[in-house]
């Protein structure tokens, strides 16, 4: 796995760049290749797609996620060539998690509709209470791409008859990552090679009794 971590700050290995380095020495203790770039609005992001994980961070000046990040989604390329990633998100600032969570992160986030957000994370500012924040994020991450390969394989390990995969597309589209899995899953516990229309009645009941 490897990983880039995409950052803007206002001044030069001052805070934010030390947490950054801190949440990467973290990923790298995990076994993950790290690199950090600083973000300019207008830069050339392609680069990013050669990466399994892309962290964005900034910190939050006057109410609002620094601005070279933002600008690099709403004017560079940088949306474009994010496309598809697995992203992570992490903020710093002296607001409650709370407040930051409801009108920072949305900032990021809505750039970001159609990527999978593994983790998000609000860090204070206060070094004395950043550890286990940097700690947490990084096993959320850590974990979420593990399901997410773990999906991935499972994917490849049954296939979907004709008419089971038509009913998959006749359910709305917000419901068929969540039923495609637990299907998928119900049939590899069941050593079932191929998913049927009948494989869908069971994986059904058995989620309904789960419930």
């Amino acid at each position: 796995m490897n990983a880039v971590i995409l950052y803007d700050s206002r001044t030069k290995k001052g805070s934010t760049e030390a947490l950054i380095d801190s949440i990467g020495l973290k990923l790298a203790e995990a076994g993950v290749y790290v690199e950090k770039a600083k973000c300019k609005a207008m830069a050339d992001y392609r680069f990013v797609q050669e990466f399994d994980i892309v962290i964005l961070g900034a910190p939050v000046y006057y109410f609002v996620v620094s601005s070279q990040l933002l600008a690099a989604l709403i004017h560079g390329n940088l949306k474009k060539n994010l496309r598809h990633k697995k992203i992570a998100l992490f903020l710093t600032c002296g607001s409650s998690e709370s407040m930051a969570t409801l009108l920072y992160l949305p900032q990021l986030k809505m750039h970001l509709v159609r990527n999978k957000i593994l983790a998000e994370k609000i860090i204070a500012t206060s070094a004395r209470l950043q550890k286990d924040a940097i700690d947490e994020f990084v096993d959320d991450i850590l974990v979420e791409y593990d399901k997410t390969l773990h999906k991935r394989a499972l994917s490849k390990s049954v296939q979907w008859s004709d008419e089971a995969m038509q009913l998959l597309d006749s359910i709305p589209p917000f419901m068929q990552s969540l039923l495609k899995g637990r299907t998928e899953q119900y049939a590899q516990e069941m050593g079932y090679k191929v998913i049927t229309l009948a494989v869908c009645d069971a994986a059904k009941d058995a989620l309904g009794r789960e419930i």
